[in-house]
């Protein structure tokens, strides 16, 4: 809603109630979450309210959560061979592009891998010049047989000395191949036989682990990369629930860092087996995370569909307002004389279907909601709150 149109409104309000408006402003001084309207206010503002009821929809389980890094998109990267650290070239929480250099180590079998890959190009230069050579000797003999200028044994023998030639290239050729795998194995430089980790994923630097100067061994943790863009919300279920939980169901969760802000995911897996110790379904969903605010290790609460049946309520959309970017519902208490007192409620939203507001928390069945009319109620409160500043 415009400024315009909320000052409007809260100057209309104090029209409307005159001497009334000021009595109620006094009466519900002493509680900042609460307004009192008269018989007249609320008929101006088209105020109603009704009771809620419980709603008819899907079974809503609330369990807390924890973010993870999703592991299908990260790379946990490990030392490729025994040595030393050379060079670190990136810091927890930096961006990069795939083939970014990561770590740079230098190794006796990183420099084996490099000897053995150059002397199989040498070896395979020397067996190609060779194989020309007969060939071209072959060739040669087949002409002088013709002139009859030599034997035909000449002639056999050079054809054997080609079919020899040609038997070794292939064999330096594969040896090249080998020596090329063991070398790209390693990551090995091209230009001095260090050994190159880099980044096989665009993404951020989840943690770092290698340190300068710090021999490691083989297979020894380095640096991991992940794409923050998706992440997984994991979550242990009550065994009682877990028969009701399946893949694809809707997950709802919020996080302390954003109130108010609701995410969502969708199942990914649901733990073939309980926790013994703690007789709960592990659970993971999906998270999808364009936005990049979420972070790994978070924590969360969630809600999922499809677990155990709990009873929830639901409202008109326009009857959940933003009142200090918390979203929120006005609880009436009638006076029986047309007038009502009004105490806001924050709430937890979770979801929005056929256009009514599913409320997850800080309303109950029975409880007496604002239905329409709930932004002149809102007026109110800032009303209010700029009287007392």
């Amino acid at each position: 809603m415009r400024p315009l149109a909320v000052v409007a409104t809260v100057a209309w309000l104090a029209s409307c109630g005159g001497k009334e408006q000021e009595a109620a402003s006094v009466r519900a001084a002493a509680d900042p979450n609460v307004v009192i309207f008269s018989a007249a206010q609320v008929q101006h503002g088209g105020v109603r309210w009704e009771p809620v009821a419980a709603s008819s929809g899907a079974s809503v389980l609330e369990v807390p959560g924890q973010l993870v890094p999703n592991e299908d998109r990260t790379a946990r990267l490990g030392a490729p061979g025994r040595g030393r650290v050379v060079r670190v070239h990136v810091q927890p929480g930096q961006r990069v592009t795939i083939g970014q250099q990561l770590v740079t180590l230098q190794s006796a079998e990183a420099s084996a891998a490099r000897a053995d890959f150059d002397k199989a190009v040498a070896e395979l230069d020397s067996r190609r010049a060779g194989a020309t050579y007969a060939r071209t000797a072959r060739e040669r003999a087949e002409r002088l047989l013709i002139a009859k200028a030599i034997s035909r044994q000449e002639l056999e023998r050079s054809q054997a000395d080609d079919e020899l030639a040609r038997s070794s290239l292939a064999q330096a050729e594969a040896e090249l191949q080998r020596a090329r795998a063991a070398m790209q194995q390693m990551s090995v430089s091209a230009a001095d036989g260090s050994t190159l980790v880099v980044a096989p994923l665009a993404g951020v630097v989840l943690s770092r682990d290698a340190v300068p100067g710090a021999v490691v061994e083989a297979g020894a943790p380095l640096v991991s990369v992940t794409d923050p863009s998706s992440l997984w919300l994991e979550v242990s279920v009550p065994d009682r629930a877990a028969s009701g939980l399946v893949t694809g169901a809707r997950v709802r969760f919020v996080v302390p860092a954003f109130v108010g802000d609701t995410f969502e995911a969708r199942v990914q897996s649901v733990g073939g087996a309980l926790d013994p110790s703690t007789r709960t379904l592990p659970v993971r969903a999906l998270v999808g995370n364009s936005a990049r605010r979420l972070r790994s290790a978070m924590f969360a609460t969630a809600w999922i569909e499809g677990g155990e049946r709990r009873a929830t309520v639901s409202v008109p959309e326009d009857a959940v307002q933003m009142l200090e970017e918390r979203p929120v519902v006005f609880i009436a208490v009638p006076d029986g004389k047309g007038g009502a007192q009004f105490e806001r409620r924050n709430v937890q939203l979770g979801g929005t279907v056929a256009g009514r507001a599913q409320l997850l928390q800080g309303v109950s069945a029975g409880d007496v909601v604002v239905t329409a009319g709930a932004f002149a109620v809102k007026s109110e409160f800032a009303r209010s709150k700029m009287t007392k500043e």
